[in-house]
């Protein structure tokens, strides 16, 4: 086998340097096994809409692998007549990207022909097989233009897949069959408002950030002269002085105090070394805080892997800059404008009297529940020249605290709640932390909304016996996990596969697909209770469902599959999992580890090294039904290891 250098070469950026290392992708790691896979490999573009004249971005993702992916290269080719291709930006292995114009190691090239509707893209793994590319991974990201005389309609982007110098995918075992999708861009008329670009989602494991299209600034008429003084600010805890002001005004009876940072005062302060910018404004009641910086400094921040942290009476926003996703921002713009010309409004405000209402409706509808402190928003949104631009979801979990009002007792919280468009109430991932004199709940999501908190105590008659008596009401008192009946659990009834993903995206606080995009399975019925579940555990890399384009909902699902969408949850929140050279030796603890199937070895080594499993009688038993209990007890484990309970 061909035994490549320790240091990766340096090929020169032209077409015949991609030529070549289109080549060499199919010569470093021939065929071994020589046997194709029972399936073929798959790998997905993005479905988007975009309206004439913006862009979006195209995440191009590999959803399913049997063997490490080696290296690759494919041809795109689009209509130019519509379509621009702006930029690749590869997202696996932290590869580096180089155009043939640029200096750089040649693991990730492109090459973009504008003219004949063409991109080029070749990886190759340098590395002797150390960083080969597994499913459910985000390869690179296209970013696209429509055009802005671009007619309505739909464009495919298309490979052809019979020629190896434009489809080519190398594995460790051998050279893969791989299959393709997606890749329809739906253009939208210009302000037509129907156009909703799709997110840069960062990596496929990820939530997926995302900003809205852009919206005109409506600004209302303060009912109260502004008044406005200086305040202190903290940079890396240290007290900035002068470099902020607080301009307090009222407006239809909400008083709002707006922290106007001196942004090239804080940048010129910091260098390269900022981790915290803190904005205090407390003594301001149930008013409105809202935390201004420009987009220079938020860029500044973003490459010192800094956050910015608003501070209230009534709760705290702990948001890192790079969730802000300036660049996605100023593309919503115009990629011309200047970055200190945007402004970012970070703001912690009490909810309208209409939410209010709808919340304590939504309760009432519940049994046993309180709303045991009232609504608040969080939103983040960026203004220029009169537009503004909401983001509105988040690559990671990201941190707020609701305070609780003076009387309220912590433990008189069972959790957060974000109220939905039918005007439900759902979980999110709450944690409540004692305080002197005020408690605080601990709110961990991936959107911006708005969250109420409740008391829902929930018990069971039939698991006060049982081993799994405090996950299962803890669970329950979260609106995680329901009965079956009055009073009843049933802890020890086998758990469905629509059921499991329903429980673990309510656990998450998953409670609707990250983009348009829409996976169709053959035995998910419209209509169906969990129609939307499935296609938000999808749109989230959860699942994937089988070959034959089933999900079977209503069968029983095996602790093995269970293990494995659940290992995949680990990523989204930031659990370490099982590196080949650990599987074996987590496995071999077990005396039933050589009846692990090779496809679920490393999600169930990821279960046992983070302590979500630990079998029963020296026993993983994976191929048996996962039970309600087990299920409830794995769910709430994976929450309290990521610290989101």
């Amino acid at each position: 086998m061909f035994q490549p250098k320790k240091k990766r070469p340096r090929i020169r950026k032209t077409m015949s340097g991609l030529i070549a290392l289109t080549l060499l992708s199919s010569l470093i790691l021939p065929n071994v096994a020589g046997a194709e896979p029972v399936e073929p490999s798959q790998v997905q573009f993005a479905n988007v809409s975009v309206q004439a004249g913006q862009t979006v971005h195209v995440p191009v993702a590999l959803k399913k692998s049997y063997f490490g992916v080696k290296a690759y290269n494919m041809q795109i080719d689009y209509d130019t007549s519509a379509l621009e291709i702006v930029r690749i930006t590869p997202k696996s292995i932290n590869a580096i990207a180089t155009s043939p114009n640029e200096d750089g190691v040649a693991d990730f090239q492109y090459e973009i022909n504008s003219a004949e509707g063409w991109v080029r893209i070749i990886w190759v793994d340098f590395t002797g097989g150390d960083h080969s590319i597994l499913d459910e991974t985000q390869l690179f990201d296209m970013e696209i233009k429509a055009k802005s005389n671009a007619t309505p309609g739909t464009k495919q982007l298309s490979v052809d897949q019979t020629d190896s110098e434009h489809w080519h995918f190398t594995n460790v075992e051998h050279q893969s069959y791989t299959e393709l999708s997606g890749g329809t861009i739906t253009i939208t008329a210009a302000n037509s408002g129907g156009g909703n670009s799709t997110p840069n989602p960062g990596n496929s494991s990820g939530g997926g950030g995302s900003v809205s299209p852009t919206s005109p600034v409506v600004t209302p008429v303060p009912s109260t002269p502004a008044v406005t003084k200086g305040v202190d600010i903290y940079v890396n805890g240290q007290k900035q002085e002068q470099s902020a002001t607080a301009t307090t005004s009222t407006v239809n009876n909400q008083v709002t105090t707006t922290i106007h940072v001196d942004n090239d005062k804080v940048i010129n302060q910091i260098g390269s070394g900022l981790r915290t910018l803190l904005l205090p404004m407390t003594g301001t009641g149930k008013g409105a805080v809202v935390g201004e910086l420009n987009g220079k400094l938020v860029k500044t921040m973003e490459g010192s892997n800094a956050e910015v942290v608003i501070q209230t009476d009534s709760g705290t926003y702990s948001l890192p800059a790079n969730q802000i996703q300036i660049d996605q921002v100023l593309n919503q713009f115009g990629s011309t404008v200047p970055m200190e010309d945007i402004t970012i409004q970070i703001a912690i405000e009490p909810s309208a009297a209409s939410k209010q209402t709808a919340i304590q409706a939504a309760a009432d509808k519940l049994e046993n529940t309180t709303v045991a402190a009232a609504p608040v928003d969080f939103e983040v949104k960026a203004i220029w020249n009169g537009q503004q631009v909401h983001v509105d979801r988040f690559n990671s979990y990201v941190e707020r605290s609701i305070t609780l009002p003076e009387g309220v007792d912590g433990s008189k919280i069972t959790t957060g709640v974000v109220l939905q468009p039918d005007g439900s109430l759902l979980h999110v991932p709450t944690k409540v932390i004692k305080g002197n004199g005020q408690d605080s709940a601990i709110i961990n999501s991936l959107t911006n909304s708005t969250y109420a908190l409740i008391y829902h105590p929930a018990t069971f008659s039939d698991v006060t016996n049982h081993w799994s008596r405090d996950d299962v009401q803890d669970l329950a008192s979260r609106l995680i996990v329901q009965g079956t009946g009055e009073d009843v659990f049933a802890p020890d009834r086998s758990i469905t596969r629509a059921e499991f993903t329903a429980v673990l995206l309510r656990g998450l606080g998953l409670h609707s697909p990250i983009s348009t995009e829409a996976r169709s399975f053959t035995d998910v019925k419209t209509g169906s209770w969990y129609e939307d579940e499935v296609q938000t555990a999808v749109s989230y890399g959860l699942i994937s469902g089988y070959a034959d384009d089933s999900f079977r909902p209503n069968s029983e699902i095996s602790r093995a599959e269970a293990l494995t969408i659940v290992s995949r949850a680990m990523k989204l929140v930031g659990l370490a999992q099982a590196d080949a050279s650990e599987t074996t030796s987590l496995l071999s603890g077990y005396s039933d580890s050589t009846k692990v199937q090779a496809w679920a070895a490393e999600p169930v080594a990821s279960a046992i090294k983070q302590e979500l499993v630990q079998g029963a009688d020296g026993k993983l038993m994976t191929e048996a039904d996962i039970s309600r209990a087990q299920s409830a007890a794995i769910v709430k484990r994976l929450l309290q290891k990521a610290g989101l309970i």
